[in-house]
């Protein structure tokens, strides 16, 4: 079995025997086909990881009974006729894959059934949810943003306003400052907006520290925190309600980078929303996710745990640099 989910920081990839034992891993770039370069930029990216993993197995393409990925830039029909295409020959499997939204491939980590809700907020949001019978609604960082550049964007420009009193006071001042080694906020908005400097990743690095501010008690950061929160609920529930889906007693998978952050806040901002709701928080990586999908593809009955916990990406390892431990305690 070969499993892939791809994201906008990096992609990773697992190749498993059919008792869903991890035999050879695989890591790569990003791979959205929006945000890369070309749709073919973001394809190589995925068949590299898929590639290494093979690799380290020691198996052929051709000899996979089963794949499955799990992608953020699956987004429209014309996404999945792409990627299927694609990464098929890319790779050169024997049989089709299953191509899924990123959001839809890690509802699987916390659903054994593969049906409810799952919010997923890493470098951006993926939100979608799964009916029990079969149909599927998903929705990008499109409509509203609440994945981790988002927060660090609403924290550089909480910032920018304090400094400029058309906002209130914040200890995201002091340790932006700090981090991005500037004198001050009007220094910090040269280097990031002047020709030549920094690149609007690089802000990533303070998403964590604005979740540490909100633990903290500052009132800026935690109406920031809230307010994503909010946004990923009300997603949620718009997933929901598209499918006639009901809240109550659904289970609501909560992954991605951000939600490894120590922090409740954004959780319960986000469950708010959601009443009724049964939350799944702190399962493995998103990865398992498509794993468990290729397996299910041949009807395989394995012990999910074992298979997730057999994976070599777990939540600290598996982060990018942005999403470094936290000092928080929360």
């Amino acid at each position: 079995m070969l499993a892939v989910d791809g994201g906008n920081t990096k992609t990773l990839a697992a190749v498993a025997d059919e008792r869903g034992v991890t035999r050879g891993a695989g890591r790569g770039g990003p791979s959205d086909i929006y945000n890369a370069d070309t749709p073919d930029t973001a394809i190589d990216a995925i068949a590299a990881a898929a590639r290494q993993a093979l690799a380290g197995a020691g198996i052929a393409a051709d000899a996979v009974d089963s794949a499955a990925f799990s992608l953020a830039g699956a987004d429209w029909p014309e996404d999945f006729t792409l990627l299927e295409a694609a990464l098929r020959d890319r790779v050169g499997l024997a049989a089709p894959p299953l191509v899924v939204n990123d959001a839809i491939g890690a509802l699987r980590t916390g659903s054994p059934d593969w049906t409810g809700i799952a919010v997923v907020s890493g470098t951006y949001n993926a939100v979608g949810a799964r009916h029990p019978d079969g149909r599927v609604f998903h929705l990008g960082f499109w409509p509203d943003g609440a994945g981790g550049r988002d927060l660090a964007r609403e924290g550089l420009r909480a910032v920018y306003h304090a400094a400029l009193g058309m906002g209130e006071e914040t200890v995201l001042t002091e340790r932006a400052l700090d981090l991005f080694g500037a004198t001050d906020a009007i220094d910090l908005l040269y280097r990031f907006t002047r020709r030549g400097g920094l690149a609007a990743a690089e802000g990533d690095r303070l998403a964590p520290l604005v979740l540490d501010a909100a633990d903290a008690g500052d009132a800026v950061a935690g109406a920031i925190v809230d307010g994503k929160g909010r946004v990923l609920g009300l997603q949620a529930r718009a997933c929901a309600g598209q499918l006639a889906l009901p809240l109550a007693g659904t289970r609501v998978v909560l992954t991605g980078g951000v939600f490894g952050h120590p922090t409740e806040r954004l959780a319960a901002a986000t469950l708010a929303q959601l009443p009724g709701a049964v939350p799944v928080r702190h399962g493995p990586p998103p990865v398992a996710g498509a794993l468990l999908l290729a397996l299910d593809r041949l009807g395989a009955g394995v012990d999910e745990a074992a298979v997730a916990a057999g994976l070599p990406f777990h939540a600290p390892e598996g982060r990018s640099a942005s999403w470094a431990a936290s000092p928080s305690k929360a």
